[in-house]
């Protein structure tokens, strides 16, 4: 199957802390999303941000095999590794995480 093709999107929103963004975007971009990148299920990470009113500036959406990638024990591990849980971490807030299944568009 092809990146595209993933039967799961999981996406985390969060803001933060204005004085840490630029060591959010970097811990992030060079550490976080390749430690998840390399557990089994996770296809693809793309991150993303906005600057509508009342929604979480940031977004990582996750492209997955399963809709139980995200619970299990190889994603939660690699979430709690690094840098991430000390440094980035303690200075988000408005997180939220959404399980989405595809339903069209499928092969």
């Amino acid at each position: 199957m092809a990146p595209d093709d993933a039967p799961y999107l999981y996406v985390v929103m969060m803001d933060v802390d204005p004085d840490k963004e630029a060591e959010f975007n970097e811990i992030y971009d060079r550490e976080h999303i390749p430690l998840l990148l390399q557990v089994p299920g996770v296809r693809r990470a793309t991150r993303y941000a906005t600057s509508t009113p009342g929604m979480p500036r940031y977004a990582a959406i996750y492209e997955l095999d399963s809709p139980d990638v995200p619970g299990g024990e190889a994603f939660q591990k690699a979430a709690d590794a690094g840098e991430w849980p000390h440094r980035v971490r303690p200075y988000t807030r408005n997180r939220r995480h959404v399980l989405y299944r595809r339903i069209s568009g499928a092969p």
